[in-house]
């Protein structure tokens, strides 16, 4: 059986499969793009119906092509977004394969490069660029037993509200996701729990400006570590219906109960973490941090930004903080459904080499790894905080390709050596 042949084969098409073909293009290294599914293929199949990017169309997008009709401020929904990054693969002529699952990757032994067993053959590649982004393998903490009678699903498999069954549902999670959900089926008519934990909450926007404006001026988007002691925790940031900030106070108003974190599951009653107020407390403090870094800008640079007092406002908190509840007996609430907004992990399996430490991370320098000839793009803080947003993956591709390119000489440099000495 013949077996293809590629200089750098990347496994994933979507934004940071995109990205990396576009460069490795301008780098003249010829390459591969496999995708199991479609281009996007997560942002399509993967995402609940309503979702819209947290990013406003001027910012959530590559550098080489803005979106099509739409206001740059606007927040483009999920179908939007694929459909942009299928039109700007077809732009570029990225020469991607859909409908292929890399099975699994090998060094060879005794020459360069990795043998690649695919849905469709084999692939002999020089180098391997794991594409595969962040949000590969939803986590689903084993804490609620599957005989509870309860209806148990990730957010990456929630859909819209009619997609489960009638009664109450308990949202696990303060980030994004789990504020939206959880905001959109109280909207629904459904009774809402919500399980807040650790996060971040940042202002949609302030003095006029856009949040993700205020990240790239104060240089959070290119912030190379957390810093000094800092957890990285959940953002609660949300662009749907034309974008606000997340104020958990006010999503109380809707009816949902909020409580602490989800913390176990004793003879049939769910319990929380006594640390709601606490959880809200610090979210308003990187809310109020985050205001004072870009009024001290303001000054600084003079600018003529009008001043937004009411943003500071909080409110009294709800009565479902200041005494939170600890247990949640499903049967006395109705609760019917769970969905876990908590996250996902890596998943690099299928990636047979020597470059993982013992948690199954990485061991990488800005994507460059341990293993020779094996890259990694989208990783999460891989080179700064933007990595694997959007707008930083594409910036973080052109280093891999630079990287990837001067490789291929080097070992090109002793090929033609080596057949030079054959001729002597």
């Amino acid at each position: 059986m013949s077996v293809e042949k590629v200089d750098t084969l990347v496994v994933g098409g979507g934004q940071a499969g995109v990205a990396m073909s576009e460069h490795l293009g301008k780098c003249s290294v010829a390459h591969l793009v496999l995708e199991r599914g479609r281009i996007a293929e997560r942002w399509r199949s993967e995402r609940w119906d309503s979702l819209v990017a947290n990013g406003p169309a001027w910012h959530d997008r590559f550098p080489g092509m803005e979106f099509a009709d739409a206001n740059p401020d606007a927040f483009m929904g999920k179908e939007k977004v694929a459909d942009y990054f299928a039109a700007y693969a077809k732009m570029i002529g990225a020469p991607i394969r859909c409908g292929v699952e890399v099975k699994e990757v090998r060094r060879n032994i005794g020459q360069p490069g990795f043998r690649v067993e695919t849905s469709k053959g084999v692939i002999d590649a020089t180098n391997v660029v794991a594409a595969t982004g962040p949000l590969q393998h939803p986590i689903m903490p084993k804490l609620v037993p599957a005989d509870a009678g309860l209806i148990q699903i990730h957010s990456n498999s929630y859909r819209n509200p009619g997609q489960l069954p009638e009664g109450a549902v308990l949202v696990v999670g303060a980030g994004s996701s789990g504020a939206q959900i959880a905001d959109e089926l109280a909207r629904a008519g459904r009774r809402v729990f919500l399980s807040v934990g650790p996060h971040e909450r940042p202002p949609r926007s302030y003095r006029g400006r856009e949040f993700c404006w205020w990240w790239g001026v104060l240089g959070t988007w290119d912030a190379e570590t957390p810093g000094p002691g800092a957890k990285r925790v959940a953002v609660a940031l949300s662009g749907a219906r034309g974008g606000a900030t997340v104020d958990f106070r006010r999503l109380v108003t809707r009816g949902i109960t909020l409580a602490g974190r989800t913390e176990s599951y004793r003879d049939g009653v769910i319990t929380f973490a006594p640390d709601l107020a606490q959880n809200i407390a610090r979210g308003d403090a990187s809310l109020m941090a985050l205001l004072d870094e870009a009024d001290a800008y303001v000054a600084r640079n003079g600018l003529d930004l009008p001043e937004e007092p009411d943003a500071r406002k909080l409110g009294p908190n709800p009565e479902c903080v200041n005494n939170p509840i600890l247990e949640l007996d499903p049967a006395r609430a109705g609760l019917a459904s769970i969905i876990w907004a908590t996250g996902y992990s890596l998943d690099y399996s299928w990636l047979k080499v020597d470059t993982f430490d013992e948690k199954g991370r990485p061991k990488h320098s800005r994507g460059v790894s341990a293993e020779p000839g094996i890259y990694f793009l989208g990783l999460p803080w891989q080179s700064r905080k933007a990595s694997s947003f959007i707008c930083g993956v594409w910036h973080d591709a052109k280093y891999l390709a630079d990287r990837i390119s001067t490789r291929l000489n080097y070992l090109k440099y002793y090929a033609a050596a080596q057949r030079e000495s054959e001729h002597v």
